[in-house]
């Protein structure tokens, strides 16, 4: 069964809401999705009948407690791990941070961190800082400009016996070209270097399974995938038991509490649950499955269901964005290749600044974002960075060739 874009777009509020007396068109979704209906309600309702601190015998800190567990048995159900091993903090960032500080204690003076030109910056520079703090070497990964993939052949040549972490992207959060995630996994375990996913603008898009890909960690942000602003950390069970936590001393050892240092968003949390549901839903409602299905196996539909419709969004929007003079997309562009991007894409317009023409799409109430989106080393390596950088936009199952037929039509006039 397809997906009923309408039926969707009616679970969230915000693509009826009026700015300026008109509707607003949201590609501006590779910075944070809009959230369906059920999700603001989840949040709701744990402010207002489950609000608390952990662990009391009074009803509402025992409903926070059970509130906290599902949320890891979503996350476990999400990404393919246990609920132990699933981690939550504020975003990706700050989560990356919390955890190359444990793993610098692993780092040796000599040793090899890899990171991409590819990545966003929470993925690079962690491992810059602790590569500073421990006298580590940083090999970069670069890219092929071209259609701005990871150059493999090299990246091959430098993972050795000295690479201790691999950290890469699942998909760029500038071009939406999507990694050959389990390659470089497989190739880091040939010398026993820790690989390190940041799956954020991935998990909008894709089935994510970290125990089919072999991944040491994976990070995602549900604010990036239909649901509040939250990081979410898997990390493999015997190195999150390994690895020291800085932590208080009060905080048990056990997984996951260990890494989850201080009062967690416990009605962000709640909203995460609801926003995992809400993807699941979709592979019941129009996946084919039968009562009695899985979470798990509702989330791997929902993005058969997801990838057929964004799939031909994205065609629309490479055919039309081809035929308008002066403009040159970055990224792959060959729709026989749709399977290694997610739908972001950025674009320059010869003579225009990226920023310049994003306001004008903005008075027109089209969102979309303009600059390097803090994916400052893809810009450094195509020489952009003093020139505005790229003017991007990105699709979700919630967007419509109706919406392209828009931009499209404004762009060609600016």
């Amino acid at each position: 069964m397809l997906l009923d874009v309408n039926e969707i777009r009616k679970q969230f509020p915000s693509l009826n809401e009026k700015f300026r007396g008109r509707k607003a068109i949201f590609f501006d979704n590779p910075g944070g999705t809009q959230v369906p209906q059920k999700v603001i309600d989840a949040i709701t309702d744990y402010l207002i009948r489950k609000n608390s601190n952990t662990h009391g015998g009074f009803e509402t800190s025992i409903m926070t407690d059970l509130t906290i567990e599902e949320a890891h048995r979503a996350g476990a159900d999400l990404l393919g791990s246990e609920p132990e091993e699933i981690v939550f903090g504020s975003n990706m960032t700050t989560l990356t941070f919390h955890l190359s500080r444990s793993l610098a204690r692993e780092i040796s003076e000599g040793d090899e961190i890899i990171v991409t030109r590819l990545d966003h910056d929470a993925n690079i520079s962690p491992w810059l800082l602790l590569a500073e703090d421990r006298g580590a070497k940083i090999v970069w990964a670069d890219i092929n400009p071209e259609d701005c993939t990871l150059n493999m052949e090299e990246l091959r040549n430098k993972i050795n016996e000295r690479t201790k972490i691999v950290a890469f992207c699942y998909a760029s959060n500038s071009t939406g070209t999507v990694n050959d995630v389990k390659t470089i996994i497989k190739w880091a375990k040939e010398v026993g270097a820790i690989t390190y996913v940041d799956a954020v603008q991935f998990a909008p898009h894709g089935f994510i399974d970290v125990k089919d890909l072999g991944c040491d960690f994976l990070v995602c942000s549900s604010y990036k995938f239909f649901g509040p602003h939250l990081g979410i950390l898997y990390g493999r069970r015997e190195i999150l038991e390994r690895l020291r936590a800085y932590k208080a001393r009060p905080v048990p050892e056990a997984l996951p509490e260990k890494w989850e240092t201080g009062t967690l968003n416990h009605e962000g949390m709640a909203g995460f649950i609801s926003a995992v549901d809400y993807i699941a839903e979709i592979g019941f409602k129009y996946g084919g499955l039968k009562d009695g299905s899985s979470r798990r196996e509702k989330i791997k539909k929902a993005f058969e269901v997801i990838n057929s419709y964004e799939s031909k969004l994205s065609i629309e929007i490479l055919d039309k964005l081809s035929n308008i003079k002066n403009l040159r997309i970055y990224g792959i562009k060959d729709k026989s290749r749709l399977n290694q991007r997610v739908p972001v894409f950025s674009m320059r317009k010869e003579g225009k600044n990226p920023r310049e023409i994003a306001e004008i799409l903005a008075s027109e109430n089209i969102f979309c974002w303009s600059g390097h989106f803090f994916a400052i080393e893809v810009i450094r390596r195509l020489g952009l960075e003093e020139k505005g950088g790229f003017l991007r936009i990105g699709l979700v199952h919630y967007n419509t060739l109706e919406e392209i037929d828009k931009f499209i039509s404004l762009i060609e006039r600016i």
